[in-house]
């Protein structure tokens, strides 16, 4: 039920404002994924099967509250909107949360050390999806319109590609040579810092700007288990949500082992991963313009469908690199294939998140996509297994004890198990098929003020 009287129509947010917002809910996350296996596992020597039973647990606990926190999201009514509350609160937390997460007492060590990790990393998690339930949600809200949806979400993963430039291939450099060494934690803790208070800033930035749309907050509020029950019966939901995680675990795996793939496979330092993880990302970057037109011409579902295509076979390709040249060459077509996956996975959902609003008549991208991240979730458990089971194959418990082949074994953590899961995301989603226009797309647009 609709609030009663006419509802302004909220003036245009400008796509790179919200599409900003990535940069700062991207970088600390992806930090932590990014090294957390180097810095607890291998210079803190924890051992990889207490750090496979976390992450197992962690994905449990975050599968629960991933719902709650989004359907708490949809009913939420204030003078400031249902999401900004949310981003302007869960922004700072992250950041704290984020920099304890680096800043182990030097006294830690067996259960202590394990559990401040599993403390800070469930944490952290849980602050990560807060912001992601919001920002998420509000894609679809600011931009009904595919070809405006379309364009924001481009950019959107443009600044992400950013942050993973940031988080991913330059963290390497700080945390070991600039502000510490190859087996200090100094380094992590100063980058922890200097990354928390930007990510916080952006997002206070971006949340300020956005103009929710009143007609989307009706006066009836969804119900929980309701709702849930209803989400559940969708079909679209449990195929585009496993088909998409095929994609997110494999590229979970790849955030969490890169800089070992570097140290044990290739046989370089640590830092050398910054002109590995560079590449792939400036070729996703450049790909985004390539991508968004092909999605203008065969839609997003059939560009979709080519890029799970083109990633697994990058993986392929990375399996047999013999050095960072070769390594580099088959990362371009990592780069190319993700780029795609970027483009237009979001597409996807928010078509899902469409077509459901239009059933239900209750707008819950909240709680939706919170269910969507029941199956991102999944990289937690995939990661914690697919690590353990490099203790079990190939004798890698830690950097203290990496066993007799590390190199073999990163080379099927980062390159086989991420392509068997793309090739089977590439074979299901030749079997899905979603709404081809949403009713949103039907509605004349509003003209926006000058």
């Amino acid at each position: 039920m609709a609030l009663p009287g006419p509802a302004p129509s909220p003036g245009r947010t400008p796509a790179w404002r919200y599409a900003v917002g990535m940069l700062g809910t991207s970088i600390p996350i992806n930090m932590i994924k990014g090294s957390m296996i180097l810095f607890y596992v291998d210079i803190l020597g924890l051992d990889v099967r207490a750090y496979g039973v976390v992450m197992v647990i962690y994905a449990v606990i975050d599968a629960i509250d991933n719902p709650v926190l989004g359907h708490l999201s949809d009913r939420t009514r204030t003078r400031f909107g249902r999401r900004r509350p949310w981003l302007l609160v869960g922004a700072p937390m992250l950041a704290a949360c984020m920099i304890a997460f680096f800043f182990v007492p030097e006294s830690l060590e067996g259960m202590g050390l394990l559990l401040w990790f599993a403390v800070f990393a469930i944490l952290c998690e849980a602050f990560d999806s807060m912001l992601n339930a919001n920002y998420g949600a509000l894609l679809p809200e600011l931009y009904p319109r595919e070809r405006d949806r379309a364009v924001a979400n481009s950019l959107r993963q443009g600044f992400q590609l950013v942050a993973l430039v940031i988080s991913l291939a330059v963290t390497p450099l700080l945390t070991t040579k600039v502000f510490g060494t190859e087996t200090s934690t100094q380094g992590f803790r100063t980058t922890a810092i200097i990354y928390g208070v930007v990510a916080a800033a952006v997002i206070v930035f971006m949340a300020l700007s956005a103009r929710e749309n009143p007609r989307y907050a009706t006066r009836e509020r969804p119900l929980l288990l309701r709702s849930v029950r209803s989400i559940l019966r969708n079909r679209l939901f449990w195929t585009v949500g496993l088909t998409g995680a095929c994609y997110g675990v494999a590229m979970a795996l790849v955030l969490s082992g890169i800089q070992l793939y570097v140290r044990y496979s290739l046989g370089l330092p640590v830092s050398h991963s910054l002109y590995l993880q560079g590449i792939v990302i400036l070729v996703s970057a450049g790909g985004l313009v390539a991508w968004t037109r092909v999605v203008a011409r065969r839609g997003a579902l059939w560009t979709w469908r080519l890029a799970f295509a083109v990633l697994a076979a990058g993986f392929a390709a990375l399996f047999f690199a013999t050095g960072l040249v070769t390594a580099i060459a088959a990362g371009v077509l990592v780069g190319a294939g993700w780029s795609g996956m970027l483009a237009t996975n979001d597409l996807i959902v928010a078509r899902v998140l469409d077509a459901d609003a239009a059933r239900n008549g209750e707008h819950r991208e909240g709680l939706f996509l919170s269910a969507f991240g029941f199956f991102g979730r999944l990289n937690g458990v995939v990661t914690g297994l697919a690590l353990t089971s490099l203790g079990v194959f190939f004798g890698y418990n830690s950097g203290d004890d990496p066993g007799g082949d590390p190199g073999l074994a990163f080379r099927v953590y980062l390159c086989v198990y991420p392509f068997v899961l793309t090739a089977i995301g590439a074979v299901a989603a030749r079997f899905i098929s979603v709404p081809i226009e949403s009713p949103a797309e039907q509605q004349p647009e509003v003209e926006q003020p000058q």
